[in-house]
């Protein structure tokens, strides 16, 4: 069901600070940060060869990524992002199979502009699971 890895998502507390990091420091290519307000995070996606990172930072006080920096405050791994064909077919898959899907079940639209929906990390060993539609 799932395709390949297509980001990691890390909550950070100073987006400006990471995104130096990862351009400077480690010598990726580095975006522009862009608002999702539907998501309550502003992102930075950062390319590798083989995947992305998605650094994400608080938008608005009820963003899901400030309680997940006022747990975690030097921030961390938020989530892993894979690829399916058809996200749809995968939720009712994964729904047959006692999976829970987080918010309402309908997939939204994601920072690259797919439909995506997230998992419950009870479900996946403790780990917050997107899938995101290609």
């Amino acid at each position: 069901m799932i395709g390949r890895l297509n980001h990691v998502a890390i909550a950070v507390p100073d987006l400006e600070a990471a995104a130096k990091t990862y351009r400077d420091v480690l010598g990726a290519k580095v975006g522009e940060p862009q608002a999702e307000p539907d998501h309550g995070v502003t992102v930075v996606f950062v390319e590798l060869d083989n995947t992305k990172i998605e650094l994400l930072y608080p938008l608005g006080d009820d963003s899901p990524i400030a309680g997940f920096l006022s747990k975690n405050a030097s921030g961390g791994i938020h989530h892993v992002c894979y690829e399916v064909d058809d996200i749809l077919a995968a939720r009712d898959k994964l729904v047959e199979e006692g999976a829970r899907i987080l918010g309402s079940g309908e997939p939204k639209i994601g920072a690259h502009k797919k439909p995506v929906l997230f998992l419950h990390p009870k479900d996946f060993n403790g780990t917050l699971v997107e899938l995101e539609q290609v």
